[in-house]
C-alpha cells in the first residue's frame, strides 16, 4: 500500500471511530431528561422510557461489537500469509 493510500485508509476508519463514538454519545445524552423525570421526580412514565432507551442503548452496543468482530476477521484476513496485499 503506497503511502497516500494508507494515510487516506487511516483517515477513513478514524472518521468511522469518532462517528461511531459520537453516536454512542449522543444516544446516550438523549436519554438525560427521561433519566431526570423519573429518578429525580419519580415519573413512572419516564421510567418506561428509560427501559426504552435501555433496550435501544443495547441494540446499538450489539450493532457496534457485531462490528467490530468483522473488522478483526478482516484484519485476520489481511494478516494471513498468502493473502495478496497492496
Amino acid at each position: 500500500m503506497t503511502a497516500y493510500k494508507e494515510t487516506l485508509y487511516h483517515e477513513y476508519h478514524e472518521r468511522i471511530v469518532m462517528n461511531r463514538h459520537q453516536e454512542l454519545l449522543d444516544l446516550v445524552e438523549s436519554f438525560r431528561a427521561d433519566f431526570e423525570k423519573f429518578y429525580v421526580k419519580q415519573n413512572k412514565a419516564a421510567g418506561t422510557r428509560v427501559r426504552k432507551h435501555m433496550a435501544a442503548l443495547k441494540r446499538k452496543a450489539q450493532e457496534i461489537r457485531n462490528e467490530v468482530q468483522q473488522v478483526k476477521q478482516q484484519i485476520n484476513a489481511e494478516k494471513e500469509p498468502g493473502s495478496q496485499q497492496g
